[in-house]
């Protein structure tokens, strides 16, 4: 069955050609499954007489809609619906080295009919608004990366519960139905007690946290807890410009920028990492494997995230999920 609203919505519409809005009509009330594969549609002449559009006009959007692979036709059964099409929304942050890997699993696991639009708010807000109004709320499902400030859970509460997945960080939307989180908080404390034996090698430990990273400052409060339950001397560095490495000290990195000043000021001031300076990095990447003889990480698995996430576009269930942070102890630490 058609979708009246939705084809009268596009038709009235004055901003394209009219075989272009019933072109979108359809793909429209695909996304949204109230077309499905073999549904029939009207024919030309029953679209034309029903919508007071001429014929010509509906010939040109159904030869379109057939290129496209979205509607095919035989002799005896007319028009029908060749494939369910679902359009799906992902919205992230940036595209970064780790986040490539969850995009590639996350691509592996769909089905053919699956169309993703893969965005970045780059944490502007009125990017992430417009981006999520981008459709007029007609995408099958949403996945989105959230990220902290005060007009994301407006935002996000136009769009259905059940249509919406977070991922991530957990944000403050509290009607979240469905999402599939890192945990920041005690997972990170833990990861720090499992690798206690190494950090008592230095005389201070260093949280690098600039200016520009949005890493959750959650990890914040439970890396002053680890250091204050375990007696540690410790400093968080705020401040990009005055960082500077010290012999004696572990640093934990949320940002690969910072990442790499540290391994350049460890290169030219001759500290050698694992022995006059320590080093942890936040999420890993092919690349932190063989650096260095390997940067020691706390990370998820990235892979397993993506496939993770990929659950809530090929099943109607609710999924609600923390993925596994780990420590990955290399040569750094």
């Amino acid at each position: 069955m058609i979708d009246q609203k939705i084809i009268l919505e596009n038709i009235n519409s004055n901003t394209i050609p009219k075989y272009i809005k019933i072109v979108n009509a359809f793909k429209a009330s695909i996304d949204i499954n109230t077309y499905e594969c073999g549904d029939s549609i009207p024919s030309i002449n029953e679209f034309s007489k029903a919508y007071s559009i001429s014929r010509d006009t509906v010939f040109k959007a159904y030869t379109m809609l057939k290129k496209q692979g979205y509607i095919k036709s035989t002799p005896n059964k007319g028009y029908y619906i060749s494939e369910s099409r679902k359009k799906v929304l992902l919205l992230i942050s940036t595209f970064k080295a780790y986040k490539e890997v969850f995009y590639h699993s996350f691509m592996s696991c769909l089905p053919d009919n699956v169309i993703i639009d893969l965005q970045f708010h780059h944490y502007n807000i009125q990017n992430f608004k417009t981006m999520l109004n981008s459709d007029n709320n007609r995408y099958y499902k949403y996945i989105v990366m959230g990220f902290d400030h005060p007009e994301v859970s407006s935002a996000l509460s136009k769009i259905h519960n059940d249509k919406l997945l977070l991922i991530d960080a957990k944000t403050h939307f509290s009607k979240t139905t469905n999402y599939v989180f890192q945990d920041f908080g005690k997972a990170f404390y833990t990861c720090l007690e499992e690798g206690l034996h190494l950090f008592k090698k230095y005389k201070v430990l260093s949280f690098v946290y600039p200016e520009f990273t949005h890493h959750p400052e959650e990890s914040l409060v439970y890396f002053k807890r680890f250091c204050n339950n375990y007696n540690f001397d410790y400093t968080i560095c705020r401040d990009s410009k005055t960082f500077s490495v010290e012999k004696h000290t572990a640093y934990i990195t949320v940002n690969d920028r910072m990442l790499h000043e540290v391994l350049e000021q460890c290169s030219t001031g001759s500290f050698e990492l694992g022995k006059d300076v320590g080093l942890l990095s936040y999420n890993d990447t092919p690349l932190k494997k063989f650096t260095y003889k390997g940067i020691s990480v706390i990370s998820i698995d990235f892979k397993d995230f993506g496939a993770k996430v990929a659950t809530f576009i090929t099943s109607n269930e609710t999924l609600q999920t923390y993925v596994t942070t780990k420590l990955i102890l290399r040569d750094s630490l």
